[in-house]
């Protein structure tokens, strides 16, 4: 039987103990609180649900992953990066990129994920990547910075490769600041094409502790990211 979480009580089974169908279903209920969410991301757990579900609790295995100097950016990117048809910045508007990931017909964004990833965006740590063609929004990222690692949310895109520029300047930029995963959640096509691989989750766990638990030395997100990072293609 799916545990079943207790909102007055902080806590969450062992990943381990996840279905294997659905793939990683771990728990349900609990509720959105920063602290719990923060709880999850560095026990390795996300919460993923709809409007007519329980607030449902993931820890897939394998997990996709990427290592941030590992990108992968292909000859077509790359020639979008020189023309410089998109310019890039940092958590400039977190709240726009949040609506335009919700766009989508089938999206997982509920009114209480939004506003409990506001509430993390204003505690510092959900941040966001914001991809511009001149002045219009056309694309974009958010998630978690915690310790060594980003646990990426969502992304969109209103033209062509705006998300991918937005996601290749995200690794670009925590390669520089010594991140060493970028956390993708499940496998996709999209990310895969940009060099996120499948590890087993005992191994990202691992990962976890090394980079998220008092061994990293960060307990917090970076002080302050550059409103446009300066990155040479």
């Amino acid at each position: 039987m799916l545990p079943w979480l207790d909102p007055s009580e902080r806590w969450f089974p062992d990943p381990s103990t996840a279905l294997d169908d659905p793939d990683g279903l771990l728990a349900a209920g609990g509720d959105l609180s920063p602290q719990r969410l923060l709880d999850a991301y560095q026990r390795g757990i996300f919460p993923w649900f709809s409007d007519d579900q329980p607030i449902l609790w993931w820890s897939p295995n394998p997990r996709f992953a990427l290592k941030p100097a590992d990108i992968r950016i292909s000859r077509s990117l790359r020639k979008t990066l020189k023309r410089g048809t998109f310019h890039v910045t940092f958590n400039q508007a977190f709240e726009a990129v949040l609506d335009g990931c919700a766009e989508r017909d089938e999206t997982w964004i509920t009114a209480d994920m939004a506003s409990a990833y506001g509430q993390l965006h204003a505690a510092g740590w959900a941040r966001s990547v914001e991809a511009w063609n001149g002045d219009r929004l056309v694309g974009g990222l958010y998630g978690i910075c915690m310790g060594r690692c980003f646990f990426g949310e969502s992304m969109f895109t209103r033209e062509t490769d705006a998300s991918k520029v937005a996601f290749a300047s995200l690794a670009t930029q925590l390669t520089r600041w010594g991140f060493e995963w970028i956390d993708c959640q499940v496998q996709t096509g999209h990310l895969g094409s940009l060099g996120a691989t499948p590890i087993l989750r005992s191994q990202f766990l691992h990962e976890l502790r090394l980079h998220t638990g008092p061994a990293a030395q960060l307990s917090s997100p970076p002080a302050g990211w550059p409103a446009q990072p300066v990155i040479q293609w």
